[in-house]
């Protein structure tokens, strides 16, 4: 896909959402599966496969089953590189090919209840670009400001969202809100 292309895909939507903002407006859904069938796992419908979750080796795991925090930083991989994709084509500039990589450190003494002070979750997250591309810096740091600014997991990731949880248990419906 070149840039007339993608411009020709995107310009309708575009329009479409500057004339009906509400049409933008798009819920995503993912569901999975708690079952006693596996252990302590979660099924995961991922729209192409089913991916079943369980613990991390750290945890207890045997390492057989996927990890969600990989998971989480496998969508940020793929967020980060589609959306690098689509804006390096957009501005025309020719990227032959690179990685993304992304790694995170977590302490699993929080997740475990082994401390009550250690985090639970990533204390950080490191997103690495390595692109074999013959670009000016001001086309890499270009780039890189409009890959941060477009990508929707980045973004989620650094505008801190907590979700909304609900739990449904016998019947009733109970709402904790943090």
């Amino acid at each position: 896909m070149d840039s007339d292309s993608l411009r020709a895909a995107q310009t309708p939507i575009k329009e479409r959402y500057r004339t009906e903002p509400e049409a933008a407006l798009i819920t995503l859904k993912a569901s999975g599966s708690v079952d006693d069938q596996q252990g302590v796992s979660c099924s995961v419908e991922t729209g192409r496969a089913l991916v079943k979750a369980g613990l991390h080796p750290a945890t207890g795991g045997d390492g057989m089953l996927a990890c969600s925090g990989d998971m989480l930083l496998q969508a940020l991989v793929a967020c980060a590189g589609v959306t690098l994709r689509a804006v390096a084509t957009a501005k025309g500039i020719e990227l032959r090919g690179g990685s993304v990589n992304a790694e995170g450190d977590i302490d699993f003494r929080g997740t475990l209840g082994v401390d009550r002070e250690a985090p639970v979750g990533f204390k950080n997250i490191r997103l690495r670009f390595d692109l074999d591309v013959d670009a000016s810096p001001e086309d890499i740091a270009s780039l890189r400001k409009l890959t941060e600014r477009y990508c929707v997991v980045y973004q989620t990731l650094a505008s801190g969202v907590k979700p909304e949880v609900e739990f449904t248990a016998s019947g009733t419906a109970q709402r904790q809100h943090h």
